[in-house]
């Protein structure tokens, strides 16, 4: 899923450097290697391999022949919200050289039972950032003891885009994203 959307997303553009954020990464994958193990199995060094975070940013960038940095960044339910908040950041710093934000997550395995009350399907989010968009995009991050939001923030990120606001709440925090045309 993630090369999939960073391929669409980012193909064409030399040296992009990527901010690859998800919530459990390659937890699916990690599962499966410590079945093995705990069948005495040898590991695949491959599956050991493409088991880090950022896994899918190394091989969208050697796909690329692309030699720019990558970050990777978990960090639970607002794990896009602070990949974007890096991605942003990173284009501050540098606004000549575009970055891109891919958001990639599924539900952990069946071994963790339920892990927590709503899960978002298995799916995958980039976003090319650039200094010279036609949109910009708002962010404020307050405190909100509100329940959690049901639906993912990437979700939620998405909804602004189509709507042209859009809020979330998770972890005390509510997330309130809004767009305008520049």
């Amino acid at each position: 899923m993630a090369l999939k959307v960073a391929h669409d997303c980012a193909h064409d553009i030399a040296d992009v450097r990527i901010v690859y954020a998800s919530r459990h990464g390659e937890l699916t994958r990690t599962t499966a290697m410590l079945g093995d193990l705990a069948q005495d199995q040898e590991l695949s060094p491959t599956a050991f391999s493409l088991s880090v975070l950022n896994a899918s940013t190394g091989l969208f960038s050697i796909l690329q022949n692309n030699t720019a940095p990558s970050t990777a960044i978990s960090a639970c339910a607002a794990s896009f919200g602070y990949g974007l908040l890096e991605a942003c950041q990173q284009l501050a710093d540098q606004p000549e050289q575009p970055v891109l934000l891919v958001y990639a997550d599924e539900p952990p395995p069946d071994v963790y039972g339920e892990v927590e009350l709503s899960q978002p399907p298995a799916h995958a989010v980039a976003l090319l950032l650039q200094s010279n968009a036609p949109r910009q995009i708002t962010c404020r991050v307050s405190a909100d003891e509100a329940p959690a939001s049901v639906e993912a923030q990437s979700s939620a990120f998405i909804r602004c885009l189509e709507a042209g606001e859009a809020s979330w709440r998770g972890e005390g925090q509510r997330w309130t994203w809004s767009t305008r045309q520049r």
